[in-house]
């Protein structure tokens, strides 16, 4: 990694944290030069502008993520271990980036025009690979509930950011497969018989 990349790098990780703790639109440039130490002017070396700060943050993390889920998965020959592999990774990788998700989550719709438009096709993409690994297992019996299932299964992991502490009692891989489990079982209940 080049120092230029690793300064940006940090103007991002600095970026996400601040996006992430007072929003796209409460957030100036000055709040985003003093939180990642980098001097007002200096910050036009890397980014044009505070849409494209939030545009390059979400663009990596929707490139990272489908980059390392499909190097992931390709290790995995059967469909479940498929599809747990890419929970894994997805738990892995946003619990390393919380303040990340939590901007992929609600600064969505914060970007217009040709980069909303690049944002939405990478997240297209992403959705679209694990609608194909839930087609392995259900072949088509289940196409029609296959979005449903998706959008699901992404509700399960991605509001991990609000309640879950990588430094607490669940590990990420216990994370991982529980949710596997849960999404693939659900919940396991004993009903009382009368």
């Amino acid at each position: 990694m080049t120092a230029y990349d690793a300064r940006r790098d940090k103007l991002m990780r600095a970026a996400a944290r601040v996006f992430a703790e007072r929003g796209f639109a409460g957030t100036s440039m000055r709040d985003l030069a003093k939180a990642s130490g980098t001097s007002l002017s200096g910050m036009y070396y890397y980014v044009k502008s505070k849409d494209d700060l939030l545009f390059q943050i979400q663009k990596a993390c929707f490139e990272q993520v489908t980059l390392g889920a499909r190097g992931a998965v390709s290790a995995e020959r059967d469909a479940q271990a498929r599809l747990a592999a890419f929970v894994r990774h997805h738990i892995r990788f946003f619990a390393a980036h919380m303040a990340e998700m939590k901007v992929l989550a609600h600064e969505a719709e914060s970007l217009s025009g040709a980069m909303l438009s690049q944002i939405r096709a990478l997240k297209r993409g992403y959705v679209d690979f694990l609608q194909s690994l839930l087609a392995e297992l259900d072949g088509e019996s289940a196409q029609p509930l296959r979005h449903v299932a998706a959008y699901t299964l992404f509700g399960m992991m991605n509001w991990m950011y609000t309640w879950y502490d990588p430094e607490g009692p669940v590990g990420v891989d216990e994370l991982a497969d529980s949710i596997t489990r849960l999404f693939l079982n659900g919940y396991p209940v004993e009903v009382a018989s009368s």
